[in-house]
């Protein structure tokens, strides 16, 4: 068995059982801390790459609000690890909200910034760098706004957050993306894993692009999925109001080694 099976392996068995995503099953690796194969060690190359060079999709990290003052727009990553995305957000001037559940994970996350955030120099001295919050809470919570202070993000980032939820929770999670993404506001997934076979199970479980197409057309709804796994696309539903549509994707030049040749990047907007 190779090294990446015995890591899905391994990864299984402590979820075997598992369709609601609970938290404390993550939260348990987290405290014990010996077995934490998402952590990458830096943020993903391919984020960077749309930060620097998508401005034309995404823009720049200001916006103006409703009363035409200037301000910094504010990202959120759910399930964001030890945080390094979150900080490298900070870096391009964006306010940047990295969330957990787990206290553990919020408390290494603190640790980083403190040890490493001199590794993340500011992109633009006229911008200037953005705040970084690390907060414990539910992705799905109702709270989580009174948590962060803020209602919708301008920049919501998702890697290896998706495919760590059961697939049955992909309704809501593509109901909750929608809510909480601001009316101009872009939703950044970098897709993994898309090549996995779908009938392997989880976590990490299988996203190959057409989940978040179908998923993100359809917030809220139940779709129907084929004996093998993945998501029907033959059915021509007509998408609700509360769908996101893709407006580019493409394959990374950079992304971690994991993903290389069969990651995927996606940008979605109201």
């Amino acid at each position: 068995m190779s090294s990446l099976q015995e890591v899905r392996a391994k990864m299984m068995a402590h979820f075997s059982g598992e369709s609601t995503g609970n938290p404390e099953k993550w939260a348990a690796l987290w405290d014990k801390g010996d077995f934490l194969p998402w952590d990458r060690g830096r943020p993903n190359p391919a984020l960077e790459d749309v930060l620097t060079d998508k401005h034309d999709l995404i823009g720049t990290c200001m916006t103006v609000d409703g009363s035409g003052e200037s301000r910094r727009k504010k990202a959120l990553v759910p399930g964001c690890g030890r945080g390094y995305d979150v900080l490298l957000l900070a870096s391009f001037g964006y306010d940047a909200y990295g969330l957990e559940a787990s206290e553990t994970a919020v408390k290494r996350c603190v640790e980083e910034q403190q040890a490493s955030g001199k590794n993340y120099p500011i992109k633009d001295e006229s911008t200037g760098a953005g705040t970084v919050s690390f907060i414990y809470g539910d992705f799905f919570g109702e709270d989580l706004a009174s948590r962060t202070g803020v209602d919708k993000f301008d920049l919501i980032y998702d890697y290896t957050f998706l495919c760590a939820l059961p697939p049955n929770l992909r309704p809501e999670w593509a109901s909750r993306m929608s809510k909480l993404l601001a009316s101009q506001g872009s939703l950044i997934c970098v897709e993994f894993p898309s090549a996995k076979d779908p009938k392997t199970g989880g976590p990490p479980f299988a996203v190959p692009p057409s989940v978040y197409v179908q998923h993100l057309a359809h917030p809220g709804e139940e779709l129907l999925y084929n004996e093998d796994g993945h998501v029907r696309e033959d059915l021509h539903l007509p998408t609700n109001s509360a769908a996101l549509a893709r407006i580019a994707h493409w394959q990374p030049a950079r992304t971690h080694e994991i993903g290389e040749g069969q990651d995927w990047v996606s940008i979605w907007k109201h």
